[in-house]
């Protein structure tokens, strides 16, 4: 249901008034998406699963307790990264690659190209 012109009016009274009252706040509310902190706990479970793996494999000759404690962290980072990525959700994961296309140009074909290509199946 869209919003009355009364509505609209009022609503860009308060965006007004915000971005002079407080403009870094006003910056900060328009720069965060819904999904920003999902995103960072997908970093951190990604750096986790490497630490867990690496910590896994180095000590898997010393002792399998170690090892274990690496599996252990491995899998709950694995859980974790899953977890998030449902939270994010496929609209989450699209914004974010549509973002990361945005920033990197040069990083990537868009989909254009990959409906195009004839080796993409």
């Amino acid at each position: 249901m869209p919003l009355s012109p009364d509505e609209q009016r009022i609503l860009a009274e308060i965006e007004e008034n915000l971005h002079r009252t407080d403009p870094r706040l006003a910056r900060e509310v328009g720069e965060t998406t819904v999904y920003r902190h999902a995103l960072g706990s997908l970093k951190w479970t990604a750096l986790w699963f490497a630490v867990g793996l690496a910590l896994m494999v180095a000590t898997l000759q010393i002792h399998f307790l170690l090892a274990f404690a690496g599996f252990v962290v491995t899998m709950g980072a694995a859980i974790g990264f899953e977890r998030n990525l449902r939270m994010m959700g496929r609209a989450g994961i699209d914004q974010f690659t549509r973002a990361f296309r945005a920033a990197n140009p040069a990083s990537g074909r868009t989909d254009e190209d990959l409906v195009d290509d004839p080796d993409n199946e």
